[in-house]
Order: structure tokens, then sequence, then C-alpha cells
């Protein structure tokens, strides 16, 4: 079987970026799929008016336009590196030559896609059948121990956690304050402390 390292070291060809370099814009070709190394690329959509909807972001390990590269010649969205980073570039013709040559590449690749849309389908019920608030207390257990007070330190600055829910600054912060005011977190700079991590799942529950 194929395995990461191989297809990297034998298709990827390494590229730098610094911290908001853009990798792509919406509508450029689509000519290879990313593999990040190191750093972090953050992926999002943006609208005629400049409102932007965070995707995705991108962490060492894991790949970015696997599934656009067989299926499109044009990115949908953006992509801009969140601090300095290496990527390994496969392209595009490159990738389909060696799927000829091998049946084990193949099924790597298609390995991936299944990923990519299962990473997609969540994203798609994040995004589109949870309130703002469910979203940001989703947020907080994928950084909490789970324990009845725990204490979450925010590692993106609020209007960068905004566009990864799916929302505003503003509206961001009118929940965190909603959230305090009724005793479920308390609010201290960068440090968000849980006070009951049990009450908060039970707004998620059906």
């Amino acid at each position: 079987m194929v395995s990461l390292d191989n297809i990297i070291k034998k298709l990827g060809i390494l590229k730098n970026y610094r911290k908001d370099e853009v990798l792509f814009n919406a509508q450029d070709k689509a000519n290879g799929m990313y593999y990040v190394q190191s750093g972090e690329i953050r992926v999002f959509k943006m609208d005629e008016h400049g409102k932007e909807v965070e995707v995705v972001r991108i962490e060492p390990g894991d790949f970015l336009g696997e599934a656009i590269v067989f299926v499109s010649s044009e990115f949908p969205f953006y992509a801009q590196a969140v601090k300095d980073s290496k990527v390994l570039f496969l392209g595009k013709k490159t990738i389909s030559q060696e799927i000829e040559k091998d049946p084990a590449a193949a099924q790597f690749f298609l390995n991936l896609l299944a990923k990519k849309c299962m990473t997609l389908s969540n994203r798609i019920e994040f995004l589109g059948l949870q309130t703002i608030r469910q979203r940001l207390i989703q947020y907080l257990f994928s950084s909490c121990s789970g324990e009845k007070r725990c204490v979450i330190e925010l590692r993106l600055k609020k209007v960068e956690l905004a566009k990864l829910l799916g929302t505003i600054s503003e509206t961001l912060s009118r929940n965190l304050k909603q959230m305090q005011d009724e005793g479920l977190i308390e609010v201290k700079g960068k440090k968000i402390y849980v006070k009951d991590c049990l009450k908060l799942r039970e707004e998620l529950s059906p």
C-alpha cells in the first residue's frame, strides 16, 4: 500500500508562505493540491460585500484542495497563511500520471476524497444546523477537559474566532456576554472559565 510519506516525497514540491500570504484566490486555476508541513492555513469564502465565512483551518498533516483538484478547474474559495507555513504542492498533472501508473496511488487519493467528504459534511452541519450559541459551545468543548469546570485559553483573536463560527465579532461578543450573564462562563482577557460543562452540554442535546 502507498504510504503518505512515499506520495509526498515522490510528488511534492516545497513552498514557503509568510504570515498573511495568500496561497490562492477564489477562481484561481486549480492546478494542484497542498499538504501542510508546518504552520496553519485558513480557508474562507467571501461575498460581494467582502464579508468572510471561514470554512476550515488546515493544520500540519492535513491536505488542502484534494477534492477540488479532481472535480473543478477553479478554486471556489480563498486560502491564506495564518502564520509562516511550509507546504508541499502536488500538481494535478503529476497526480493523474501517478494514478494511471499505480492502482495503490489511486486508492490513496480515493481515501483522501472520502475523508474530505466527511469533513465537509460535518462543517455544513456545524454552520447550517446549529445556532451561533451552539457553535460557540461546541468550540469551547473542543478545548475543554470535560470536567465540571475548566479553563480555555483562546488561540484566536475574537474576529478570527467569529469567522470560524460563521458570524461577526459583534454577534460573538453578544453571545459571550449573554452566557456570562447567565453564570455559565466567565471571560477574562483571552481566557474563558467554563463554570459548568455539563449544563452547557445540555444545550447541544437533541
